[in-house]
């Protein structure tokens, strides 16, 4: 594209956002007039190779040039070097990148084709590729690149295969702030845990507030909740235990801390978390730093229970605001302080409002069950009388599910 090219296009683009064209109008020319900037960047980087003009102002390379001129990183610079040159070897995607219909992402995903495809095989097929780097989004040609490397090189699937098994390792080791997860898995290995993922960390509908992250580690929770509930088939049905040890005093005055087996100390609120929905033995020893309590049978609400505590709060969490569906059932009088696994003492959360309560952010009236802030003042919407007309028509679409006995 010739300098003279690009100043008019520019000059067409603002002429038409100077007539308040329609946003969507607007924005087409925007990308397109984009497109072509960055493509005559990446030929004119191919020039300053060609014709040396960079060492003349003092740099050794090209890219040294880009990122101390034009102050861009180094993945960018790369990019703008990459693009120039296959531009240079693809004149018909030159000609599409100068009229701002194909992106340097689109261009990227032919170098790779260039280089890993090969030359000539890019060249056969570049038609199509041209009409796929047109017609759509970079992933879709990325996609359409690999999938032609992998009909030309069938044998480097089965050899990648290899070489991954050869990779696979997953290391969960505990750290300051929690556990920190690292490794790699074959593809059939991976492709199951993204499967299981993805299911358990869907939105419960339009309203869900949780982010990608938090729903995905809540999936990953559901999932390891599934499997520690039934047991492991090694201990024979028995269902494996974390193991904590707390004094007696830490629990009835809040201060103080416990050791999670495995992982090291952890503070009071995060033990009084862990130990809300914990079913523990209760193993009492002597002497001041034995394990004196680390739980109580019939410690969990009951499968009907939980039903209840779901149809009067509409499946939703009970935290003024949150429509996140519930996952954890809380004793509002904490079992560690006495509290009974009773329906008036239980209240369905969600795991980000649960860590918030046992954070101390959020506070449950044990006699109101209203939710103040830690300064104490109430939330709107708080008082279970708000939250029971909000959920009317669900709890009596269920009152009969849950007691088909009841008057």
């Amino acid at each position: 594209m010739s300098s003279g090219d690009l100043a008019q296009r520019l000059r067409d683009t603002a002429a038409l956002l100077d007539a308040f064209p329609p946003s969507t109008n607007a924005l087409r020319a925007l990308e397109e007039a984009s497109n072509a900037i960055d493509a005559a960047k990446a030929q004119l980087v191919t020039e300053m190779s060609e014709t040396l003009d960079h060492e003349a102002e003092g740099y050794s390379s090209v890219k040294a040039w880009l990122r101390d001129q034009l102050r861009v990183g180094t993945r960018r610079a790369n990019e703008l070097v990459r693009a120039g040159v296959t531009l240079k070897q693809i004149p018909e995607a030159a000609e599409l990148a100068s009229a701002g219909k194909v992106s340097l992402e689109h261009i990227k995903h032919l170098s790779y084709s260039v280089t890993h495809v090969g030359a000539s095989h890019t060249r056969d097929l570049l038609p199509q590729l041209l009409d796929v780097a047109v017609t759509n989004e970079p992933s879709a040609l990325r996609q359409v690149v690999r999938t032609l490397r992998d009909a030309v090189y069938p044998d480097e699937l089965d050899q990648a295969w290899i070489d991954g098994m050869a990779r696979e390792d997953i290391q969960v080791n505990p750290v300051l702030d929690g556990w920190h997860i690292n490794g790699f898995v074959n593809s059939t290995t991976g492709a199951k845990l993204n499967t299981l993922l993805q299911s358990l960390s869907a939105p419960a509908g339009a309203q869900d507030p949780r982010t990608g992250a938090q729903r995905r580690v809540d999936g990953l929770e559901t999932l390891l909740d599934s499997v520690l509930s039934n047991g492991l088939p090694g201990d024979k049905g028995v269902r494996p235990h974390l193991t904590l040890t707390v004094d007696a005093t830490t629990l009835m005055d809040d201060a103080g801390t416990g050791e999670l087996i495995g992982f090291g100390n952890i503070g009071v609120r995060q033990l009084q978390e862990m130990l809300c929905e914990a079913d523990l033995t209760p193993i009492a020893t002597a002497g001041k730093t034995g394990i004196l309590d680390v739980g109580r049978s019939h410690r969990l609400a009951t499968p009907r229970q939980r039903t209840a505590i779901l149809a009067r709060q509409g499946h939703q969490c009970a935290s003024p605001g949150c429509r996140a569906p519930v996952i954890h059932i809380h004793h509002v009088i904490w079992w560690s302080h006495g509290g009974k696994t009773d329906l008036a003492n239980l209240i369905g959360l969600c795991p980000r409002c649960h860590r918030h309560v046992h954070a101390g952010s959020l506070v449950i009236d044990p006699e109101t069950h209203e939710f103040t802030d830690r300064h104490h003042r109430t939330l709107p919407g708080s008082h279970p009388h708000h939250r029971r007309r909000r959920n009317l028509a669900h709890q009596r679409a269920l009152h009969h599910q849950t007691y088909p006995h009841a008057s």
